[in-house]
């Protein structure tokens, strides 16, 4: 009944060149997502992976904890690391608490209170 209204007579008499096909695989990809990753670090080797989700436009949020109980020493050479990537990238980096940093990318910006 609705399509006789709307197209004026039933759907069995139409054609199929009168039908549409949609394109909808465009519908199911998000395009203006950003990616957060939750990531650790348990030795400097690790601090390359983040900075290569850094570059990649993903958020990450680094759990320090492990590197920290094992090596101070080697963990502020990490984060140095780290922060050294956020700046060529015109990102930012923040500590959350003792075990946790956060590093963006260009498009985002840590709110500091």
């Amino acid at each position: 009944m609705v399509f006789e209204k709307l197209f004026g007579k039933g759907l069995k008499e139409m054609s199929e060149e009168e039908f549409i096909e949609l394109d909808t695989s465009e519908l199911n990809q998000p395009k203006d997502k950003v990616i957060i990753r939750v990531d650790k670090i348990e030795d400097f080797a690790d601090s390359d992976r983040i900075q290569k989700q850094v570059r990649d436009g993903s958020v990450v949020l680094v759990k320090i904890k492990a590197l920290r109980s094992k090596d101070v020493s080697e963990l502020k050479r990490a984060i140095d690391k780290l922060r050294k990537t956020c700046v060529a990238i015109n990102g930012d980096i923040a500590g959350i608490d003792e075990d946790w940093v956060v590093l963006t990318p260009s498009f985002a910006h840590v709110a500091r209170m």
